[in-house]
């Protein structure tokens, strides 16, 4: 767009969230306040007009970027718009680094992949964005220097091609770290533990059967902390692999997903899943200390044992009770609606039909 294009009364400027599942509770988030961060920062003579919009469910992998901004064109013309941005759950990289935004001066459209902002993501889709904007009106690349040196996770820039395409990335090291962590993120841990309710309910019933043996109570006494801590990350373990297996969580290399996507997606499944897992051991934990301390008494405990017992005992008692009830657990899990489980597969993506009543 020329510069006499900023001059007109109204840009309207085009969002899109693919897939509209996480990214578009950021875009939602982002389309409040947009208007106002481009008069401030870009040009505050023009009426800004933002407008959000869906991408498709499963948006197209084998392209990475490309693909992503040639569709991001067709929609951005189809609709109208003078610009398009898209924010994306997708993990891209150029050159092996983790790509974090590319603008497209040719297509007038830009993209932003979230999770290799990291945790902030929000905070920092802000201070990207306008600039994004400010440089696909000007009709230039824009002023990456300064961009990467403003935002702290870009590393540096990519110069611009003959298509007047501006990558930005992060650092190849610390930001593999930080996209993973996004990643995480953006694929909701908490949503995935709430969904393994029923793992909860068998680990409990299975806790509750041991805690009434007293054979498990000298098998916790026998081991040290360095077996219990095996015999823990062994369960946790166990409980997230079965799961992968049991539900088909496992992305496969494919000609719609390169090798380097499918570890990604895999990575970020796997980290998902040992974070809701763990945190359902420790509530486990927890749970069982507190039943372990009301049913057993200190004098029934110790004839067990044949030794004064201690408060230790009962941590002891609650820790290996609560590694095998994990294992319970994973039985249980197999009985979990399929699709409540698959929601921690990060390649999986609901159809929007199914979210719209939940605001996503």
């Amino acid at each position: 767009m020329t510069h006499n294009d900023q001059n007109r009364t109204e840009i309207v400027v085009g969002l899109v969230a693919t897939p509209p599942d996480y990214p578009a509770r950021v875009t939602a988030r982002l389309a409040a306040e947009l208007a106002r961060l481009l008069a401030e920062r870009v040009d505050a003579g023009v009426r800004w007009t933002v407008r959000e919009g869906w991408g498709e469910v499963a948006p197209r992998r084998d392209g990475g970027a490309e693909a992503l901004l040639d569709d991001l064109a067709r929609r951005r013309t189809g609709d109208r718009w003078d610009v398009a941005i898209c924010l994306t759950d997708l993990p891209l990289h150029a050159d092996r680094t983790p790509l974090i935004a590319q603008s497209s001066t040719r297509r007038r459209a830009a993209i932003v992949s979230l999770p290799a902002l990291g945790l902030s993501q929000l905070q920092i889709v802000r201070a990207v964005v306008p600039d994004l904007v400010g440089a696909l009106l000007a009709d230039a690349p824009g002023t990456p220097a300064d961009l990467a040196s403003r935002v702290t996770v870009i590393k540096r820039s990519i110069g611009a091609d003959e298509a007047g395409d501006v990558r930005y990335v992060a650092s190849r090291w610390t930001g593999r770290a930080r996209l993973l962590t996004g990643m995480v993120r953006a694929n909701r841990p908490g949503r995935a533990l709430l969904g393994l309710s029923k793992l909860l309910v068998g680990a409990f019933g299975t806790a509750a059967i041991a805690l009434t043996t007293s054979t498990i109570w000298q098998m916790g006494d026998a081991l040290g902390g360095i077996r219990l801590t095996v015999v823990m990350m062994l369960a946790l373990t166990g409980l997230v692999a079965w799961l992968i297996v049991a539900h088909d969580l496992w992305e496969r290399p494919g000609r719609d997903t390169p090798a380097e996507l499918a570890r990604m997606f895999n990575a970020g499944t796997i980290l998902t899943l040992a974070l809701a897992t763990t945190v359902s051991y420790v509530v486990l934990f927890l749970g069982t200390l507190l039943a372990a301390a009301l049913l057993i008494d200190t004098s029934v405990l110790a004839q067990t044992l044949q030794r004064q017992a201690h408060a230790t005992d009962y941590l002891t008692l609650a820790w290996i009770i609560s590694s095998l009830a994990t294992v319970g657990g994973a039985i249980g899990s197999g009985l979990e609606d399929e699709e409540t489980v698959r929601t921690a597969a990060y390649g999986h993506h609901p159809d929007p039909s199914d979210r719209a009543s939940e605001g996503r």
